[in-house]
């Protein structure tokens, strides 16, 4: 164990995640690739141009070739990081996808039949689907980033495949998404789905008995205090629909894994513009927040072993064979050292968000579950992220204890109702992978955009691209002789940055 922990701190002391190499041919393994290595199709590089986009000395930050590669106009700029692993572990995804009804079935209770008619799909431009359309299919605009670690592999299958897995699941409630007027059935196929208060009466033991108050007949029987069913919205299947799909893409990467090589694992940031409403799904430390006229509307939330810990500690208090007798669920300050035994320290377990004294004792020696602080606090001295998808395989250094238990697929989804307000040219959604929001602040993203957005002018396409460039370079910062520094001499982000910033008065236009 001594040499175990050695290794884990000397990863913790570099800053080291998982992911700090390659990793795509870790191993000598001879399985196939699931799929290539690559850029997001959507910015068209050549092959020769994908070599050179890895240039972790001069590190380019590579833009849309055209603006109509996106819907919405929206733009896109990433860069490689400056020498953490050998290629870009980032990679992002930007469709317009149609739901279609799976053939020969219908699970709506409406007895309305539906138009054949189908819409056409010009890039997502011009679409209009709305709430109430008799169209065929279903549109849903579809961003995404993936941070990979310790390999593309997982990054790079989840850009490929992920939206295929949500509109399978929105396909299962397709009919009852586009009948808005219906509450969502409790079980599909009931002659009545949707039942009223007083047909479904919970009583009381003590209503129940002859000649109480309330009992069926009473002149003076009471409204129900209880019902057996919840009124469920229609939002919520999305939010249901988004997290089986996570679901199932972190199933597919374990399945898959027997047969080819899908190195590491990802963090996940996806948003879909669906019937008038932003869904944002996180699973990681990504982030996405919305400037609109100047304010600021957080999006997501970072999952990290800190802001997760008392998840984490309980899971291990309920399951402590998950720790191999090596760790503790417990947190303290630092270390504890064999002679603080019978000493009183600090400490806190998964009921505690205040700190309070315990007597040490020898189980406290163990190495803590949750260890450091900041960017550098890991799970079990290993991963620097709680949530995501792959890394199934995952075990801390030179043992048989796999940290899978304990990363979630499972994101964070919160909604945003575009269609019901007014945007102007300068409100937009961005979307950054960690690289960006290690170094700069909300106010400082939405201080950047903004002022870019101003001088721009409104009509040109380009702005939102040329902003996302100016969003990277500000993050990446320009190579000094003490390494990228950016504004007032400070530290550059040495990471990988992808950037998106969506636009959201198309949104209104999709009414």
């Amino acid at each position: 164990m001594l040499t175990r922990v050695k290794s884990a701190v000397a990863n913790f002391m570099g800053g080291i995640m998982a992911g700090s190499s390659n990793g795509d041919h870790l191993g000598g393994s001879d399985l196939p690739l699931r799929f290539p290595y690559m850029r997001p199709e959507f910015l068209g590089l050549s092959p020769d141009e994908i070599e050179c986009s890895a240039d972790h000395i001069a590190r380019p930050i590579l833009i849309l070739k055209e603006t109509k590669s996106l819907p919405w106009s929206t733009g896109y700029a990433e860069v490689i990081n400056a020498g953490k692993s050998t290629l870009n572990e980032d990679q992002a995804c930007c469709e317009v996808v149609v739901v279609k009804r799976k053939p020969g079935v219908s699970n709506t209770p409406s007895k309305t039949p539906t138009s054949k008619r189908r819409s056409s799909l010009p890039n997502g431009e011009g679409l209009g689907l709305k709430e109430n359309s008799e169209s065929e299919g279903l549109a849903f605009h579809y961003w995404a980033l993936f941070d990979g670690h310790a390999g593309s592999g997982a990054a790079v299958v989840a850009a490929r495949l992920l939206q295929h897995h949500i509109t399978e699941q929105l396909r299962d409630v397709l009919d009852i998404l586009r009948n808005s007027a219906q509450s969502p059935p409790t079980c599909l196929g009931e002659e009545h789905p949707n039942c009223t208060p007083s047909s479904h009466r919970t009583l009381t033991r003590a209503a129940s008995l002859r000649g109480a108050a309330g009992a069926p007949g009473s002149p003076n029987t009471p409204p129900a205090r209880f019902f057996t069913e919840k009124k469920v919205q229609h939002e919520s299947l999305v939010i249901g629909a988004i997290e089986n799909a996570f679901r199932e893409m972190d199933t597919q990467i374990e399945r898959e894994k027997a047969i080819y090589n899908i190195s590491g694992g990802c963090t996940a940031l996806v948003v879909i513009f669906l019937l008038g409403k932003l869904y944002v799904g996180n699973a990681g430390d990504s982030r996405a927040i919305i400037i609109r006229g100047g304010e600021i509307i957080p999006m997501s939330t970072e999952f990290t072993p800190e802001s997760e810990r008392q998840r984490l500690q309980f899971l291990a208090y309920m399951q402590p064979h998950l720790l191999g007798n090596e760790f503790t669920h417990l947190e303290f300050p630092r270390r504890v050292q064999r002679k603080e035994i019978g000493k009183r320290m600090l400490y806190r377990d998964f009921t505690m968000n205040g700190w309070a004294y315990k007597t040490i004792d020898d189980d406290d020696l163990k190495f803590p579950l949750i260890y450091g602080e900041g960017k550098k606090a890991r799970v079990m001295a290993t991963i620097g992220v709680t949530r995501g998808l792959g890394d199934h395989e995952l075990k801390v250094h030179d043992s048989n204890i796999y940290i899978k238990p304990f990363l979630s697929c499972c994101p964070e989804v919160k909604v945003y109702p575009l269609t019901q307000y007014e945007h102007g040219a300068d409100d937009v959604l961005v979307l950054g992978t960690d690289g960006l929001w290690d170094v700069l602040s909300n106010e400082e993203v939405a201080e950047a955009v903004t002022s870019f957005l101003a001088n721009c002018d409104p009509d040109d396409q380009h702005r939102y691209t040329m902003a996302a460039q100016d969003l990277v370079m500000k993050a990446r910062g320009v190579l000094k002789d003490r390494g990228w520094r950016i504004s007032n001499d400070r530290l550059g982000s040495g990471d990988d940055i992808s950037v998106y910033i969506i636009p959201l008065f198309y949104g209104n236009q999709h009414q």
